[in-house]
């Protein structure tokens, strides 16, 4: 659906995005990571067309933006980080505006308005002016215009900057519904964002590409162990000491008792160590009452990945109200 590759941008000295290549498949949501100045936004407007890149290219559908770009650009919706709106219309005259500007027939127009209107729960306010409505309601008329002409391709820049927790979670929700019938590139350093809308993550840091993959294959990569949670009922120094002698353990941890049950962290080679930890506490008659796989933090996969430290149970990262990323 979307290929980038070998995507560069320079000003003159300054390498603002280096050679950035990634894919993404129909229907699929994909989180854009970063931090502030990361090349976030100059990215997005090299995949939409808005900036000619200096090197590379980038296809939607088999085409290449650069030299089919007005067919690759009737495939994209974008979403800037600052929504084009225009305040003295209301919802019904902007998205009308917006679709005489993509040149659509008067009949088909009337129905992709109404369709948009319907999608992004705007049906209700479609008379009002669009400057007397709140930010979570313009930044859906923001959404509208991208999904307009139900492109198969959707870009959207910081959805949520500056939204109030329930508009950042209605927001979110949106653009799940979206997916499926939309691949959406999805920019953020919310990173609770990403990990709750997101199947797969895009990080860059300093222009230049840091991973692509899903949370979970990234917490292997950083960790070349699995970290397990067992909870049992019995005693905890016999617990401790059977679980240290499973093949396959390097490492066991008494966390605390709650309501007579111990918690343990345990370090592993392998997942395969699942089912010998189980035997090893069922077998003894104990009671094993939850063993789970502990995964890194998005914020953790994060900071780790652009050279930040990460300490455990760090704060997550996020947003501020607007500015370049």
């Amino acid at each position: 659906m979307l290929e980038v590759r070998h995507l560069c941008k320079d000003y003159g000295p300054f390498h603002a995005v280096k050679d950035i290549s990634f894919t993404a498949t129909a229907g699929e949501v994909v989180g854009f990571l970063g931090p502030n100045g990361a090349g976030k936004t100059t990215t997005m407007r090299l995949i939409t067309g808005y900036l000619p890149p200096t090197s590379g290219e980038v296809k939607v559908d088999g085409l290449t933006v650069r030299t089919n770009a007005l067919a690759a650009k009737k495939r994209i919706g974008y979403l800037p980080e600052q929504p084009p709106i225009y305040p003295e219309l209301t919802v019904q005259e902007y998205l009308d505006f917006v679709a005489r500007l993509r040149h659509m027939p008067s009949r088909q127009r009337k129905d992709a308005v109404a369709r948009a209107c319907q999608r992004t729960a705007l049906s209700d306010v479609r008379h009002r002016v669009v400057g007397h409505l709140s930010k979570g309601y313009r930044q859906r008329v923001g959404i509208a215009q991208a999904i307009l002409h139900d492109p198969p391709l959707l870009i959207l820049d910081e959805p949520t900057a500056g939204l109030d927790p329930r508009q950042i979670l209605e927001t979110r929700q949106l653009v799940r519904e979206l997916a499926g019938n939309h691949t959406v590139i999805l920019s953020t350093h919310i990173l609770s964002e990403a990990a709750t809308t997101c199947e797969r993550v895009v990080i860059i840091n300093k222009g230049e590409l840091v991973a692509v993959d899903t949370p979970e294959n990234l917490t292997h990569r950083l960790k070349q162990t699995d970290t397990l949670t067992v909870e049992a009922r019995g005693p905890e120094s016999e617990i401790t000491a059977a679980l240290q002698q499973v093949e396959g353990v390097l490492k066991v941890e008494f966390l605390h008792t709650h309501q007579g049950i111990g918690h343990w962290q345990v370090e592993a080679q392998a997942a395969s160590v699942r089912e010998a930890l189980a035997r090893c506490i069922v077998t003894r008659g104990w009671g094993l009452t939850e063993l789970r796989p502990t995964e890194l933090s998005l914020e953790e996969i994060f900071l780790s990945l652009t050279g930040t430290p990460a300490a455990a149970g760090a704060a997550p990262v996020s947003a501020p109200a607007g500015g370049e990323a």
